[in-house]
């Protein structure tokens, strides 16, 4: 594929981010890469792995010049963010996200970027339970989806531009709006981590002798559990904070659903958890013919 940026920063490089900027540097998308990072042993790792051609702790720095931007840290760094880089910001300049939360992303970043700028927020809907620039690898975004949520009135080449580098990702790309991705993603995605962590916690609080017996022989449905609560505890910190109306409204409907399972268990209705592990059975099997699993 051909260059498509001259200029490429990334304001924050860990799994996300240096995952795609190994995709980059693979396929020859972008001429240079320069990548900004608070902690001076990120900015080693990034060195060492040769991810960037230029590193710096200063965001304002990274983005002078940039043709494209990517911000890619917890989401609660982005109204600082933007304050940092919005003067140093070339006029027809790029800036994109790959958060999980849409809403908060416009609403942190737009305020303090120039009219001169394109600013479309975008969310690869990829990841693991690891974190750092070491932990990245090209292939993270094969066959999944990255969601990109411009504002009325964006620039259909810009869309377009993003859509061509995410595609050259291997993530099949879908634009929608900011407040229904926050929805969407409340429910497969948001949700289901804070049912992890909750799980995963209450095995911790156990008896000790207990909890010792759920460590040694957790089956893999609780070891599916600890490795998603295992994900990055600030960046889901942000996340549930950011998305909190969503988050709530759906762990009500959750909350509703599990008492009546409870209910069901308490009355002996067999033929209710059946017709439910039946339906749910049927999900699943969705989504292994849609390649998401």
């Amino acid at each position: 594929m051909s260059v498509l940026f001259d200029r490429v920063a990334f304001i924050g490089i860990g799994l996300i981010g240096s995952s795609l900027a190994r995709v980059m540097r693979r396929d020859g998308l972008v001429r240079e890469i320069v990548a900004c990072a608070r902690r001076p042993e990120t900015l080693a790792t990034v060195r060492e792995l040769k991810l960037a051609d230029r590193v710096t702790a200063d965001p304002a720095d990274a983005v002078a010049g940039a043709d494209l931007v990517v911000i890619a840290t917890p989401l609660s760094a982005y109204a600082e963010i933007g304050r940092r880089i919005g003067p140093a910001l070339k006029a027809g300049a790029i800036v994109t996200d790959v958060g999980s939360v849409k809403g908060t992303a416009i609403r942190d970043l737009r305020p303090s970027l120039p009219e001169t700028v394109h600013f479309v927020a975008g969310h690869p809907v990829a990841g693991t339970e690891h974190s750092g620039p070491e932990s990245g690898f090209a292939e993270l975004f094969d066959g999944r989806w990255c969601i990109l949520t411009p504002l009325p009135g964006a620039d259909a080449g810009v869309v377009e531009k993003l859509t061509k580098l995410w595609q050259a990702t291997g993530s099949k790309v879908v634009t929608m709006g900011p407040e229904h991705h926050d929805k969407v993603l409340a429910i497969v995605s948001h949700l289901p981590h804070l049912i992890a962590y909750t799980i995963v916690d209450t095995a911790t609080n156990l008896e000790t002798d207990l909890q010792s017996e759920v460590i040694e022989f957790s089956a893999s449905g609780f070891r599916d559990f600890t490795r998603i609560a295992a994900s990055d505890p600030v960046m889901w910190r942000d996340v549930f904070l950011a998305n909190r109306e969503a988050v709530l409204e759906m762990l009500q409907r959750f909350t509703e659903d599990l008492t009546a399972l409870q209910r069901a268990i308490r009355r002996g209705e067999g033929d209710k958890l059946q017709e439910l592990f039946t339906r749910t059975r049927a999900i699943r099997r969705a989504i292994i013919e849609a390649k998401q699993a």
